[in-house]
């Protein structure tokens, strides 16, 4: 399947590693030139090298905490001056920290609603008005899970990605009639960095070992496994391109079938 994504100009924020990377590598792979931003400077230009000799698109990068308000403008403009208009936003960001609400204090709160949710906002706002002048665009938010069924011990996650879902479905909505096509999805447990942070923090909880909390988890999804990025990236790069032409203000689970909630 042709993807008709060449010469599209590609947004991914928090895209040096994990479904960040994964969404960038598979839009590089189908002729997209693409951005790629988060914080880490010197493992971000790592990673924008490695897509770019593995598909011999161009890759820019640039680092940026979405969460920082001039940071993200300095983003999309670096965005527009090298490579023109943005086609194309996979707005992606870090978890924020695990915890009970018992936990959490007002600063935890803000500081969770500026990265996962705020940050979204004003990507949004900065891409928009040129998708809809071309009448063309897509948009593509990571969330979670836990947007159909509450994760125990993340209240933070819970909270601002359920926020996403309603965002991206108001924000569809609003733009359909301009040919921008707006969709969520939510990853299950995909072997990344911030799921082995958090089988690492519930063995230390339980008194158990990492490979025994992955055993449980895995019980738990039908396919019998964690997912891999490159499995995420590919559903996500098909919802970012030309050939996805009908489809928007979804929400897709990419889970193994984890989660039981139609």
């Amino acid at each position: 399947m042709d993807l008709e994504l060449t010469g599209r100009v590609a947004l991914v924020t928090a895209a040096s590693k994990g479904l960040g990377r994964a969404t960038a590598t598979q839009l590089a792979a189908e002729g997209a030139r693409v951005m790629v931003s988060s914080r880490g400077a010197d493992q971000l230009a790592r990673t924008a090298q490695e897509i770019a000799d593995a598909t011999g698109a161009q890759v820019e990068h640039c680092p940026a905490d979405v969460a920082d308000a001039a940071d993200l403008d300095r983003l999309l403009h670096e965005t527009q001056q090298r490579l023109g208009g943005i086609d194309v936003l996979v707005n992606n960001a870090g978890g924020p920290p695990p915890g009970g609400f018992d936990a959490l204090d007002d600063a935890t709160w803000q500081q969770a609603f500026e990265l996962n949710l705020l940050s979204t906002v004003r990507l949004f706002r900065g891409v928009l008005p040129h998708m809809r002048e071309q009448g063309w665009g897509r948009i593509v938010t990571v969330a979670s899970s836990s947007i159909k069924q509450p994760i125990d011990n993340l209240t933070l996650s819970n909270t601002f990605r359920v926020g996403l879902l309603g965002l991206a479905k108001s924000v569809a909505l609003e733009v359909a009639p301009d040919g921008v096509l707006v969709n969520t999805i939510g990853p299950g447990r995909i072997a990344t960095d911030r799921v082995a942070s958090l089988d690492a923090g519930r063995a230390e909880k339980t008194g158990q070992s990492v490979e025994d909390v992955r055993a449980q988890s895995e019980k738990g999804i039908p396919l019998g496994r964690y997912g891999t990025a490159e499995e995420f990236g590919k559903m996500a790069a098909f919802l970012a391109s030309g050939a996805n032409t009908y489809v928007t203000g979804q929400n897709f689970l990419v889970d193994g079938g984890m989660v039981r909630a139609i």
